[in-house]
């Protein structure tokens, strides 16, 4: 479990899922769908969501690139974390927000797999916290232009590396959509 004291609760993050970070990531459409379904069950089990939203100087706040899919609506009463760092806890409130939701685990979603998600995971869990990847629930943009493997074995093995990360008291494991549970067991 957790190695934070008296945080039980879960939430779920939904990271940079922008206009321009997703445009044209592998399999959008259905990232954004099994996010939704997620959105709408933490909802209804009353976990909070945590919306994470990038910005940068390739990405300029409140640019239409900046602003997150129209498929996606945040409630007013649900956080949105402003970050300029891959790690959504770095330089935000993040850390603040989740203590004083009691949160310490972690269901993770968005994108990109190999930037924002890769270190917000890693963040995570040397805080402290249990951190769930969402298998089918995050996504990449094509970089093999770059030396990067395609999008999706980018995806299956950032999905393949995180189910084996351990450390004293804390526990990472990556779900599909369908397994997910917000309990302090989550899955």
């Amino acid at each position: 479990m957790t190695t934070l004291p008296d945080r039980p609760n879960t939430a779920l993050l939904v990271i940079d899922v922008q206009n321009g970070v997703v445009a044209g990531a592998h399999d959008r459409d259905g990232v954004i769908a099994n996010i939704n379904t997620l959105v709408g069950k933490a909802r209804a089990e009353d976990v909070p969501v945590v919306w994470v939203q990038h910005s940068d100087d390739g990405l300029e706040r409140d640019s239409e690139p900046w602003q997150y899919v129209s498929e996606l609506v945040r409630r007013d009463a649900e956080p949105l974390v402003h970050k300029t760092y891959g790690d959504s806890f770095e330089g935000t409130a993040l850390e603040a927000l989740l203590a004083e939701r009691g949160v310490g685990q972690l269901v993770v979603t968005g994108a990109q797999s190999d930037g924002c998600i890769r270190a917000t995971l890693h963040g995570a869990f040397v805080r402290g916290y249990d951190v769930t990847l969402v298998s089918d629930a995050h996504t990449t943009q094509d970089l093999s232009e770059y030396g990067a493997p395609a999008p999706n074995q980018v995806i299956a093995h950032t999905n393949l590396y995180w189910q084996w990360q351990g450390a004293p008291g804390r526990r990472a494991k990556t779900v599909d959509t369908a397994e997910v549970t917000f309990t302090a067991d989550a899955g």
